[in-house]
């Protein structure tokens, strides 16, 4: 291949595909002016960027247009090598009518990694279908500031949760063929007051121990084929640009093989954002040269200024050997170098091609089983935060029968039908843009939602405020009244998902504080007034995208329901909950903060973070990582533990019974947390090391056993090196990182160790039905 041959391998073009079925076209963004598809044929082409997620397009027209974009690009090369096409899927197939799941934050919150796998399965197929090679997700940033934008996109604020979650998505979406994307490497979510690309200032421990783990977890366990680098700096070094974390930690430690792929316009950002290159050559040799293979979206740096570099000898040719043979492998291993490769997708296989017309509605990607799996995902993610017996609301009913007579429904969510859609998802990513195109997808509104679910009751609907309405309306005179009148009200509140500031919540949408956005919070504490001394209870259902400062609420609401956008089947599954259809079984990813300005502040926080005598800020949360009620009872019991003693190249073992003690089915979380009250450097106060969903019958006892390897317990030493050393631990196993049942000491004995890469990652748990209850 020819210089010019081999930098075509190594970006991509931006293009949508065509709404009647022709060639994609070049999309004009933000920044230069694309190239077009004939500028840059017949020297190939590395990646088309979403195909299907730039305007909407039929699905089967979508699929046409990618294969005739695919068999003019191998045609017009001499090597016949067609492009890489990448979409989004962070929360779903980011096309027009796929179907939307909850977003990364709901699948933190079902602590279910076997149904995120199973929805990335489903995801991944329908993207191959259609043609496409790699999606751009899932994310893996761990949520150090609550105020930062993109919060629903992550998994929450844990490290041990987000690995495992995401790798099991990582898992369900390469089985279907597709190329999972591991972003955003590193470090993106922990900027400088929760600003979206922000300089990030951290320490190497809490870059290794916080922020790495996740992603460690997925290279080494999920076969994941791509990572993709973060716009920002860690301590004045741009990702993009960093050598030692692109290369000697991902690629020589890790021993991950697949391609690095640059955030949208990430080497563009090394000149014009970070002042670290004078040109677009220094900017794209820095980022080649670190490690970044394939530039993204479309061709900027790695064309022309990458190749005057090559040409005057600032880039070695080997450089470019190294990427281009990464980029022809993945191509190689996802089949586009057979010589049987063919264009056509299976999702057109025996169709028609001639007429295009007619193709029209053949293709579906929202499936009854894709709806069921969003469905599902959802009624396990929603959270039960607090509840002094007003839910089931099917228990207090009225002369009609299951449910209160009159239902007052309060809020400005209380008729947006994407009020459950995160900003990653078709309609509110590229839907506002094409404001006379149907949604293609069912979105219940959650006055629908609750009229289904309770259809012997009167339901009066008042939004009283909008999402970010700055003052109180008129609106609320008319809420405080329906509200007198109710015999149960429902205050429906939340974000409104966007990008750059037309949202609440999403990329660019950063919070000053974690008050509720607008009037919403005067709106709670004027419908809690007006019902004060009547009997009647509130309740608050929140659809939002990262956690709020919920004020009185907290302790004089009824009932409080948070839902972080659960997907096009999400308000089904808040109204399931309310009447008691669905037992909640959803747990915090995130903490629920009780102060505005306590910020950053996670549970995974050492000592001095803490409440003190010398600050006047309390950081304690409202409700703390890992909580959620459910609407029966278990009891923790008949603790055992193995030696008390194990060396630090052992394990401990735990056995203890779990029982339903009350009337229904329910979903118990068991989740351990470590606790090392003395180590060589500051530890936080504990972390959870693992975790198990437990669903049990009403009466029906289960016996776990869990064995926890010493290596659990390592952290980043003084040296830098990863350590487990020996002294007294803690074992705690609770139900929420605030609800501690059952806590077993022991002490690591013998020296001090050493350990890598290869440690255990994982306690393991073996779950034993016992006879029920007599």
């Amino acid at each position: 291949m020819t210089t010019q041959e081999k930098l075509a391998q190594l970006y991509g073009l931006w293009a949508g595909a065509s709404a009647d079925g022709a060639e994609v076209a070049p999309h004009q963004h933000d920044m230069d002016a694309p190239p077009t598809l004939s500028e840059l044929l017949p020297y190939g082409l590395g990646q088309l960027t979403r195909p299907f997620g730039t305007i909407p397009v039929d699905p089967a027209l979508g699929a046409l247009s990618l294969m005739r974009t695919q068999e003019r690009i191998a045609g017009a090369h001499r090597f016949g090598v067609p492009a890489m096409a990448h979409d989004e899927c962070l929360a779903g197939f980011a096309a027009w009518g796929a179907t939307t799941y909850p977003v990364p934050l709901s699948w933190g919150a079902s602590f279910d990694p076997d149904l995120v796998r199973e929805m990335a399965g489903a995801i991944g197929r329908d993207m191959r279908s259609v043609g496409l090679h790699q999606g751009l997700a899932p994310v893996l940033d761990v949520v150090r500031d609550a105020r930062w934008g993109r919060v629903e996109e992550t998994i929450g604020e844990d490290p041990y949760l987000i690995g495992t979650v995401a790798t099991a998505y990582v898992r369900g979406l390469e089985s279907a063929g597709v190329v999972a994307t591991l972003k955003h490497f590193a470090g993106y979510s922990a900027s400088r007051g929760g600003r979206n690309l922000a300089p990030v200032g951290m320490g190497p421990r809490e870059l290794a121990d916080v922020v790495l783990p996740p992603f460690e977890m997925a290279v080494r366990e999920g076969g994941v084929r791509s990572v993709m680098s973060a716009y920002n700096d860690i301590d004045g070094v741009p990702c993009a640009a960093d050598e030692r974390l692109l290369t000697e930690l991902l690629r020589d430690t890790w021993g991950f093989e697949g391609t690095v792929v640059a955030d949208y316009f990430g080497i563009a950002f090394l000149r014009t954002l970070h002042g670290v290159a004078g040109d677009w050559a220094q900017a794209a040799t820095a980022a080649l040269t670190a490690g970044v293979d394939v530039e993204l979206p479309t061709v900027k740096t790695f064309g022309q200024p990458l190749r005057d570099a090559i040409a005057d000898g600032r880039l070695p040719r080997e450089a470019l050997d190294r990427a281009v043979r990464r980029v022809l492998t993945q191509k190689a291993g996802l089949g586009l170098l057979d010589p049987e490769w063919s264009a056509r997708p299976t999702a057109l296989a025996g169709a028609d091609l001639d007429d295009p017309e007619r193709l029209r509605g053949t293709v579906t990607l929202d499936s009854p089983a894709h709806r069921d799996i969003s469905r599902r995902l959802a009624e396990r993610s929603v959270i039960l935060l607090r509840n002094d017996g007003t839910l089931p609301l099917a228990g207090r009913t009225g002369p009609g029968g299951a449910g209160p007579a009159r239902i007052a429904l309060i809020g400005p969510q209380a008729e947006s039908a994407t009020a459950v859609l995160g900003c990653y998802s078709f309609p509110l990513h590229v839907g506002p843009q094409h404001p006379g195109v149907p949604v293609g997808i069912e979105l219940p509104t959650l006055r629908e939602a609750l009229a289904a679910e309770f259809p012997r009751s009167e339901i009066v609907t008042v939004a009283a405020t909008g999402i970010d309405t700055p003052a109180p309306s008129d609106g609320f005179t008319e809420a405080v009244q329906a509200a007198r009148a109710a015999d149960a009200v429902v205050v429906a509140l939340g974000d409104r998902a966007g990008l750059f500031g037309r949202g609440t919540s999403g990329e660019g949408c950063d919070a000053e504080t974690l008050d509720l956005p607008g009037a919403q919070g005067p709106l709670l504490d004027a419908v809690l007034d007006a019902v004060r001394g009547t009997g009647t209870r509130v309740v608050v259902t929140l659809l939002s995208g990262r956690p709020y400062v919920l004020g009185r609420a907290v302790t004089e609401a009824g009932a409080i329901v948070q839902a972080f956008f659960p997907g096009q089947e999400g308000t089904p599954a808040v109204a399931g909950v309310l009447s008691g259809r669905i037992n909640p079984s959803g747990r915090l990813p995130v903490s629920v903060p009780r102060l505005p300005g306590a910020q950053p502040s996670t549970y995974l926080a050492a000592p001095l973070a803490r409440a003190s005598d010398v600050s006047s800020i309390d950081p304690t949360p409202a409700f703390g990582f890992g909580h959620g009620l459910t609407y029966t009872s278990f009891t923790w019991s008949e603790l055992t533990t193995g030696d008390p003693l194990p060396p630090t190249d052992g394990a401990a073992e735990l056995s203890f019974t779990v029982t339903n003690t009350g009337g229904r089915a329910g979903a118990e979380v068991v989740q351990l947390y470590l606790h090392d009250p003395v180590a060589s450097v500051v530890q936080p106060v504990q972390r959870l090391i693992g975790y198990v969903r437990l669903p049990l019958e009403a009466g029906e006892r289960a016996r776990v056993t869990v064995t926890v390897p010493a290596d659990l317990a390592s952290f980043t030493g003084r040296d830098g090196r990863r350590t487990v050393e020996p002294g007294a631990l803690e074992l705690r196993l609770a139900a929420s990182s605030t609800d501690v049942r059952l806590t077993a000491a022991l002490t690591l004995t013998g020296p001090v160790r050493y350990v890598d890469h290869t440690r255990a990652l994982h306690a393991t748990f073996a779950v034993h039905t016992l006879p029920d209850i007599p």
